[in-house]
């Protein structure tokens, strides 16, 4: 009885300490919205915000992991093809898909469809291991696209921007790779590649290829000095450049990797969520923006659909892994992740 009580203890604090980083990791990438934002007023293009925000999250990780992990390179260079993969997909891709939906849609509504994401972790999962979701699922991703079209004001026969719906859409997939390759990190750097140095290393990749797509010309690349206005006061635009170096980006990722691999990628995928309410929250504190009475119903659908689609998407072996009140007898060791 002791021992299984120690389990259990362990469980739990396994369980809040992913819990905690996650949704600290979700506050920090709910900022990166509002921010960029304040960047594009002042004459940034999209691409050129995603280049100040990774290679400044870059440059703050080398750091960070020459401290901590002095080992990083040589790791990430074993990890090549792990680190590369992240790199160019759930940073690189994510974020340049992600600017360029704000560029043409409000935070909130390029967030939320950015967190569609859930939906397809639900069918990836499905595809690679042959079990159909739940009754549950299937309503919860019913459910949220019921409210996605709530937020694009479908219902109301207003104009819908399709391009920004396209870049929130491919943002959705590379957010989706997030969560599975985040997965496949261990906490302890006993086997993969560890958190920190996947983030370095990430970050790096994601810098390169998003300056390389700039500086050819691929996507228009252009940087001012102009001041940026942030939470109503007009500032350097150095201001949201180091916000999102350090805080959307070096902290955000770091915190987001060792979450996921605490909790795995289907619960921490449903924390993720919180992000949309913590983006809308800064979209309104830091750029004066809002959303109308529909669209703000429609995101409580999404996020209560979404929840319900992960809810139902538990399996036994998912709970044991990532909630406290699941038995202890066959948690998953660390090499069996």
């Amino acid at each position: 009885m002791a021992v299984d009580h120690v389990r259990a203890r362990a469980v739990n604090d396994h369980f809040r300490l992913g819990l905690f980083l996650a949704l600290t990791s979700a506050f920090a990438f709910g900022s990166s919205g509002p921010f960029a934002r304040s960047l594009m007023d002042a004459g940034w293009t999209p691409t050129a915000a995603v280049v100040a925000r990774l290679a400044g999250g870059a440059l703050v990780m080398a750091l960070f992991a020459t401290l901590i992990r002095p080992g990083w390179i040589r790791e990430a260079a074993r990890h090549r093809r792990a680190v590369l993969a992240y790199g160019v997909i759930p940073i690189a891709g994510a974020q340049l898909f992600y600017y360029n939906a704000v560029a043409h849609l409000s935070v909130g509504v390029a967030l939320l469809l950015e967190y569609t994401a859930p939906i397809l972790v639900v069918a990836w999962v499905w595809a690679r291991t042959r079990r159909r979701p739940s009754n549950t699922t299937l309503a919860g991703v019913a459910l949220a696209f019921t409210g996605m079209m709530l937020v694009l004001n479908v219902f109301a026969g207003a104009h819908v921007n399709v391009v920004g719906v396209g870049w929130g859409l491919a943002a959705a997939v590379c957010a989706a790779c997030y969560f599975v390759m985040s997965a496949n990190v261990n906490s302890d750097g006993d086997a993969g590649v560890h958190p920190i140095t996947l983030a370095a290393g990430g970050l790096v990749i994601g810098a390169a290829t998003v300056s390389l797509l700039g500086v050819t010309g691929v996507m228009p690349l252009t940087f001012t000095t102009n001041d940026a206005v942030v939470a109503g006061w007009t500032t350097s635009w150095l201001v949201p450049v180091l916000a999102l170096g350090v805080l959307a980006t070096a902290v955000a990722y770091t915190l987001g990797i060792l979450g996921i691999a605490l909790l795995r990628p289907r619960f921490a995928s449903l924390v993720g969520l919180s992000e949309v309410m913590f983006a809308v929250l800064a979209a309104w504190v830091l750029v004066g923006e809002s959303i109308t009475v529909t669209q703000a119903v429609g995101g409580a659908i999404v996020l209560c659909g979404l929840a319900l689609a992960r809810a139902g998407d538990r399996s036994a072996a998912v709970a044991e892994a990532t909630w406290p009140d699941g038995p202890v007898e066959e948690v998953p060791t660390t090499s069996d992740r």
